[in-house]
């Protein structure tokens, strides 16, 4: 690898820490935003996976499921993450597709896998990756996964007009290999990691403002809601973290990468 791009990661890796612990979500963007121009992929995701009992026998995909994900840009004509969200679904009612086998080979292990590279080229022709890939322009995708437990994984994903060539992919995996601890802190944020349940989306959102000195008044009034609600879910989301204060919450983030 070249050593202007491996410059250009570390400078990358040191602008990600700078963000507060409560800005995961505008950290997570501004690395897809930046990996994304330095392979020339349009579009990006990151999303955290788990691993559940779903008491269905013979799953092929092994109890994995999606629990949260980020867009770098909503692909229109759905807002809001749509056109990602309506392929999870099929995900979650375990409707295979053989690309969602792919993120199962080599699991619990940090990897890289691609559509062009792992599917044959008849699955291009398939209904399937004209609905959710070739309809908005993507050729080619490419995903880096990194296990933080036997049962939780980060995996990012970007999305191509072309195909993408091995050195692309090799910069890819170098630039979200060395970073273990952000790959944490967007499954602590999500409520992946060490919560006993996913959080909800307003509750994620409650999340960010306990990271900082807002108080519960303070995040009742930016959420447009009454105090008590605000007070719930604070409850909540301490509850599904396992601490009774957010002193305790807040230490989460400060702890090293297990």
């Amino acid at each position: 690898m070249y050593l202007d791009t491996q410059e250009h990661v570390h400078r990358l890796w040191d602008e990600v820490s700078d963000f507060e612990a409560s800005q995961s979500t505008q950290a997570a963007a501004h690395l897809m935003s930046s990996l994304a121009d330095m392979v020339h992929a349009w579009n990006a995701t990151w999303a955290g996976a788990i691993r559940v009992d779903a008491g269905i026998p013979n799953d092929l995909l092994q109890g994995w499921r999606v629990a949260a994900v980020q867009a770098l840009r909503p692909v229109e004509p759905l807002p809001d993450e749509g056109h990602f969200k309506e392929t999870l679904r099929l995900w979650d009612r375990r409707e295979i597709d053989p690309s969602f086998l792919l993120p199962l080979r080599g699991v619990g292990t940090f990897r890289t896998y691609s559509l062009r590279r792992e599917l044959p080229p008849e699955w291009f022709e398939t209904p399937f990756f004209h609905r959710h890939y070739g309809s908005v322009g993507t050729q080619d995708a490419v995903f880096v996964a990194f296990p933080l437990t036997r049962d939780c994984e980060s995996h990012f994903g970007f999305y191509s007009r072309r195909t993408f060539a091995e050195a692309e992919i090799a910069r890819l995996a170098y630039a979200l290999r060395g970073i273990k601890w952000f790959h944490r802190h967007l499954m602590l944020s999500s409520g992946l990691l060490m919560a006993s349940s996913p959080l909800t989306p307003t509750e994620h959102k409650v999340l960010q403002f306990l990271l900082t000195k807002a108080s519960e008044k303070e995040v009742a009034r930016e959420m447009g809601m009454a105090t008590s609600t605000a007070h719930q879910h604070v409850t909540n989301i301490f509850r599904k973290f396992g601490v009774r204060s957010r002193a305790e919450l807040m230490s989460l983030w400060l702890k090293p990468a297990a």
